[in-house]
């Protein structure tokens, strides 16, 4: 367990920030990949079709690297992992605009996938170790950063075209720039890894605790599929049913995942001051609940302003919960904090690729509108088994004793 000591203010400061700096990072890498994928798929000359299957080789390997990263960040200490996860991860983003057909973009996806998902586990395993050393909640805060780093995406490849750079060009550019950045960032990560959990002397104890938190990790990580598939299926389908349910323009259905992803940045960059006064139970339980509502409103709606303020408390009741089951998994073992976070993010990384999919199939039943629902119960029921966090709540944030009412 890492210790806040005099003298050790500016250190941790300066990991916090390094930590930072990989979620802009990672952010930014996808964010690249994901709006060139136009000009990549002009490229190699593919069809919708043929590159929807591609992009299942790109989650593929994340779910492995996501798998790979956590046993060894455990062993080899984030320190030596991330940097080398985001040094991949800015490597690998050049080979899909080189690809000269679909075979070896299939590779490169699976190449680039693999490396992300490296990045995404370690990083986010470094940061519980930054929690715990603050002794208060700050992953929400990470996790906002990674949405900047898609804002300087689109922004670095809105300029990149103004200029004439071809995709390859931008990507190659931006590849070295995140290599560099990978690299240089390393010296401030944190030194070693957690203690062993209280109670390691002693194997009855040991082989008690490590059953209690095996079992712990597999609820947070449904949880997480529940609140990722909601994710994924906003990504997909909250511009579609502005414009296909409620008849807007498309100018201005664009605006419904734009509100969403607006209220989700804010609702993160909140979510760690609400953890630190009421617990991350709290976070997760209202949060929740509001996603609930939210999604409600929107599916049943008929006017577009309640169906904007629906998207907008969904992304708002969103945004806290999967840094708190993070968080949660990473502080159940901290010696162990890479390979739980990994199972919680691998499997809740599964259930983001599998939202849109889901809400397309259940279209072929019902209503687009009303196959939302769906995630209504996923949400509530999200809410409902919010209390399973407690015992693996951030240092330094309120308990909520055994018996307490919720």
């Amino acid at each position: 367990m890492f210790v806040m000591v005099d003298g050790m203010e500016r250190p941790l400061r300066a990991a916090r920030v390094a930590t930072y700096v990989y979620f802009v990072l990672c952010g930014t890498l996808m964010g690249a990949w994901v709006v060139h994928i136009p000009a990549v798929e002009a490229r190699v000359g593919i069809g919708h079709a043929a590159l929807g299957g591609l992009l299942v080789l790109l989650g593929l390997g994340a779910f492995a690297g996501m798998r790979a990263a956590g046993r060894l960040t455990d062993r080899l200490g984030a320190r030596t992992v991330v940097p080398a996860s985001g040094a991949l991860c800015a490597a690998s983003l050049v080979p899909p605009a080189l690809a000269p057909d679909p075979w070896t973009l299939a590779g490169a996806l699976l190449l680039f996938g693999f490396a992300n998902g490296c990045l995404d586990v370690s990083m986010n395993a470094h940061a519980v170790h930054v929690e715990q050393a603050y002794g208060r909640p700050v992953m929400s805060g990470f996790h906002a950063t990674f949405s900047v780093g898609g804002v300087i995406a689109a922004l670095a490849a809105a300029a990149a075209t103004a200029t004439g750079l071809g995709p390859a060009a931008t990507l190659a550019l931006l590849g070295a720039l995140g290599l560099a950045t990978a690299l240089l960032a390393a010296r401030a990560l944190l030194p070693g890894t957690a203690a062993p959990a209280a109670g390691a002397d002693d194997p009855a104890a040991t082989a008690a605790t490590a059953t209690g938190v095996r079992r712990q990790i597999r609820i947070f990580a449904v949880l997480a599929l529940m609140v990722m598939l909601s994710e994924g299926a906003a990504n997909d389908w909250s511009a579609l049913h502005l414009k296909d349910v409620l008849g807007t323009p498309a100018s201005t259905a664009a605006f419904a995942y734009g509100t969403y992803a607006a209220a989700m940045t804010t609702g993160r960059l909140l979510a760690d001051r609400i953890a630190t006064r009421h617990g991350s139970t709290a976070v997760l339980r209202y949060g929740a609940a509001t996603a609930a509502v939210g999604i409600t409103v929107a599916a049943l709606t008929p006017w577009v302003w309640a169906a904007f303020l629906g998207w907008a408390l969904f992304g708002l009741g969103l945004s806290g919960c999967v840094p708190q089951l993070l968080s949660a998994a990473g502080h159940a073992d901290p010696a162990a904090a890479g390979a739980n976070v990994s199972r919680v993010a691998g499997l809740g990384y599964l259930g983001m690729l599998a939202g849109p999919a889901v809400i397309g199939w259940l279209t072929h039943l019902t209503a687009l509108n009303h196959a939302f629902l769906l995630l209504t119960l996923l949400c509530a029921t999200a809410a409902t088994a919010a209390g399973t966090l407690r015992g693996t709540t951030t240092p330094g944030t309120p308990a909520t004793p055994a018996g307490t009412p919720h």
